[in-house]
């Protein structure tokens, strides 16, 4: 599915490493306002579509156009304007261990777009609110906070300068179930709340059927399948089948090392 003028549209997007090629010629649209998830196993290429859109990593051709601008050419303006429209939720929350909550999730409101400190802190106590701590969390060391709890912190600082798109790297990795699917409900709000464009990448089916409008799996650098949540269980595409079901058995072979 895509709309005339896409929030953004990847075309023909290449990225190889050594002889490795990990990206190959991948096609997608994301609308305004719609939650994308790319699923798909590890090392099929995710993370580098990722960070390709972010303007960590250079692709090697085809277009990223964001709003009307490439960024592919991933210039010095093309990642200041990134970094501007962006909001990002890592993997493992990536909270700076020396700072205290607040400070955490005003860094970019402090350090990039030069807030005072007071103004920040209030920033950063409003988003905690958003994400259902108490505003006592924010004088806490990350350290201090449970696996779920620095989800919500990293949750809080992606949405602090209210982006337009938001990024989520396997947001429920490490939770157990029920702390999980409060990550995604919040999630969910959040994002419905901006208006924002999100892009999603993960292994859990169930973060990805509940934060989805569309769901699109990549495998070997290529876009195979793509629909909305409810359609996933009949793709018609034994791949996207075996990766859903979680079979060991199916056209997707792992590879194992041998031993010598």
């Amino acid at each position: 599915m895509s709309s005339e003028n896409p929030k953004i549209s990847i075309r023909n997007l290449t990225k190889s490493f050594g002889g490795n090629d990990v990206l190959r010629r991948v096609d997608l649209d994301v609308e305004k306002g719609k939650s994308l998830v790319v699923i798909g196993g590890s090392g099929t290429g995710k993370s580098v579509l990722v960070k390709s859109v972010l303007g960590l990593i250079k692709p090697d051709g085809g277009e990223i156009v964001v709003d009307g601008r490439n960024i592919a050419r991933n210039t010095a303006g093309d990642k200041k304007f990134m970094a501007r429209q962006s909001g990002m939720l890592f993997q493992g929350a990536a909270l700076f261990d020396s700072l205290k909550v607040w400070e955490n999730i005003a860094f970019r409101l402090l350090h990039a777009d030069g807030k005072s400190r007071a103004a920040a802190r209030e920033k950063a106590l409003d988003c905690l609110a958003q994400v259902g701590l108490a505003a006592e969390v924010g004088d806490l060391a990350p350290s201090e906070l449970s696996g779920g709890m620095q989800k919500r912190v990293g949750l809080a600082r992606a949405i602090a300068a209210d982006p337009e798109i938001l990024f989520f790297d396997e947001p429920t990795t490490g939770l157990d179930p029920i702390m999980a699917d409060v990550i995604n409900n919040l999630i969910v709000e959040r994002v419905k709340a901006l208006g924002a464009t999100a892009i999603s990448i993960t292994h859990d089916m169930a973060s990805a059927r509940k934060i989805a409008d569309e769901i699109a799996m990549l495998y070997q650098g290529k876009i195979i399948w793509r629909g909305a949540p409810d359609e996933i269980e009949n793709s018609g595409n034994p791949m996207v089948e075996q990766f859903v079901h979680g079979r060991a058995d199916g056209p997707i072979k792992m590879q194992l090392r041998r031993r010598a």
